[in-house]
């Protein structure tokens, strides 16, 4: 990771950012979601400055401590009646306007890769064509949810395909990782999620992606 140029550590530490902004205007500027996502935030961080991620040999892998915490937030908004109410609060517009970050997400994956620290699967030189869901997210966001010319059908349809495919990265990307459960990409493989800030990836990115498709598919289908 030493030669990696440090401009794509700060793009990506931007993209959090804005994230992170998006999502608490999102959710109507909810203080107890801003809370729990900083302090992932800051938590990733700290592990980091200790090189909690970097030991191989664990099982279960210590990488799944990124994407663990978020299952269980997730399924406790989903199955209790406040988290209900908070998942239909959410705006969804401004949600469609935050997946526009994946077009960045796949510029710094292709650095990354360029520079031998992930993958070239995991990018759109590879077999992720998640970068098309961020460039149609604009156009759902505007004609789906602002103007409401699409109908719920459409707007389902997108969200379970863009979902799809940011969960095929994931595999690739967990597959990826030097640990016992690693299956794929032995001669070049993902070794950037385990360093700071590109940790963020999947313990705040992509939870707040796959959150965003969840709500918006749960909104979309008929209340029963």
């Amino acid at each position: 990771m030493e030669t990696l140029p440090n401009y794509v550590g700060l793009v990506f530490i931007a993209i959090t950012t804005v994230t992170i902004a998006l999502f608490f205007k999102a959710t109507n500027k909810n203080k107890v979601a801003l809370l729990y996502i900083l302090a992932m935030t800051v938590l990733v961080a700290v592990l980091n400055t200790q090189d909690f991620f970097l030991d191989n040999d664990s099982i279960p892998p210590r990488f799944m401590l990124f994407i663990a915490p978020s299952i269980v937030v997730a399924a406790i908004t989903f199955l209790t009646k406040k988290g209900r109410a908070f998942i239909d609060s959410i705006d969804l517009e401004t949600y469609g306007y935050l997946h526009t970050v994946r077009v960045a997400v796949e510029i710094v994956l292709l650095w990354l890769s360029i520079h031998a620290v992930l993958p070239e699967s995991m990018t759109f030189e590879g077999r992720n064509f998640d970068i098309l869901s961020g460039l149609s997210a604009p156009l759902i966001a505007y004609f789906g949810y602002r103007q409401k010319r699409l109908s719920n059908g459409v707007l389902l349809a997108w969200n379970i395909i863009c979902l799809a495919l940011v969960l095929q990265v994931v595999i690739t990307g967990i597959l990826s990782v030097p640990s016992p459960i690693q299956q794929l990409s032995f001669d070049q493989p993902n070794i950037a999620i385990l360093y700071f800030p590109f940790s963020w990836l999947p313990s705040i990115v992509v939870p707040v992606v796959i959150f965003g498709h969840l709500v918006a598919i749960r909104r979309a289908l008929p209340k029963i």
